[in-house]
């Protein structure tokens, strides 16, 4: 079994069409570390015209099918959530033409 270690980290604000619900509008995902499974346990044979090969179980079969080796556990380490305002049209200053 492979395993990805993740932080999240979620960038969130308030907006116009929003403006009493922060909410997320950045997703950043950093993987931390990666423990690998090994070699494939069970590995495919496909043919192509005159051509055969194999490969590992994880190209060619759905999750539910794949060795333990081939299987992908992503486990999250952190979540955190950064609020960084309200971004819209700053209603504070009066609008002025430079013309």
């Amino acid at each position: 079994m492979t395993i990805h270690v993740v932080d999240i980290q979620h960038f969130t604000h308030t907006c116009p069409a929003w403006p009493d619900e922060p909410h997320p509008y950045d997703t950043r995902r950093t993987i931390i570390d990666v423990t690998p499974g090994g070699p494939c346990r069970t590995p495919v044979t496909i043919h192509c015209g005159q051509v055969t090969t194999t490969i590992a179980c994880h190209r060619h079969e759905p999750a539910n099918r794949q060795c333990g080796a081939c299987r992908l556990i992503v486990t999250t380490r952190r979540i955190t959530e950064v609020f960084m305002g309200h971004h819209g049209p700053d209603h504070t200053r009066p609008h002025t033409d430079a013309a």
